[in-house]
Parts: structure tokens; C-alpha cells; sequence
């Protein structure tokens, strides 16, 4: 009976090492991840937040504030203006507000590179020509 109650704490050890590792692991991902466009910033955001529940059975809690600054720190320069009005409100986001706002925000700036793109195309060599080429 000794033998098998050493072999049931040597398996709860084990667990609780392995459970350590996976959460520091879990952590530094959720800690590094930072949206680069290659999909949406909702399935971004889903990710992290997917990441921040496999936390939580491993007693790593992270609140909603938390879990609102480490989304806002992932996102790129381009969202700049976005963060800035988020600090200079009084009022506190939850993911889920985030996330809608974030989504709205991505169409902005999807549709205003589109604007940008048709102006460099339609203004394409319309400039004077020179000898030293179009101005």
C-alpha cells in the first residue's frame, strides 16, 4: 500500500510541474502576441482571450482590465489614435466592448487605406513632364 500512495504522489508532483510549465508557457505567449494583420483582429482577440481561459484552470486569473491593456498593447502603430481615445475616456472597456470596437476600427482603416490607394492610382502620371521628369 506504501508503494502506491508513493506512485500517486509522484504523479500529483509531476502534474503540478507540468501545469506550471504549461502556464508559463500560456503566459509568455498571451504576454508576446502582437496582431500583425494576417487575419482579423477578432480572431486576434479571440486567440488572446482563448489563451487567458486556458489560464484560469490553472489558477492564473487575469482580470478584464488586464486582459483590455494586453489586447490594446498587441495592436499595431496604426490603431494609435484608437488607444489614445481609449485612455482618455473615464470609462473601463470589457473585451467584449473591445472587441466590437476594435472590429469597427479595422473597416475604418481598411477602407481608408482603399481611399488612399485610389488617389495614388488616379493622380498616377498626371504631373507635368520636364526635362528633369514629372514634378
Amino acid at each position: 500500500m506504501h508503494k502506491v500512495n508513493d506512485f500517486l504522489k509522484a504523479i500529483e508532483d509531476q502534474y503540478v510541474r507540468s501545469d506550471k510549465a504549461l502556464a508559463s508557457t500560456l503566459m509568455k505567449r498571451l504576454s508576446n502576441m502582437k496582431y500583425n494583420g494576417s487575419r482579423s483582429v477578432r480572431e486576434h482577440i479571440m486567440q488572446m482571450r482563448d489563451i487567458a481561459a486556458q489560464l484560469k484552470p490553472l489558477e492564473v486569473d487575469i482580470s478584464e482590465s488586464f486582459m483590455v491593456h494586453l489586447i490594446l498593447n498587441s495592436l499595431p502603430k496604426e490603431y494609435g489614435p484608437f488607444k489614445i481615445t481609449y485612455n482618455a475616456q473615464k470609462e473601463k472597456w470589457s473585451v467584449n466592448k473591445l472587441l466590437t470596437i476594435c472590429v469597427q476600427e479595422e473597416e475604418r482603416l481598411k477602407n481608408e487605406n482603399i481611399e488612399v490607394a485610389n488617389l495614388v492610382t488616379q493622380n498616377k502620371g498626371k504631373g507635368k513632364k520636364g526635362k528633369f521628369g514629372p514634378y
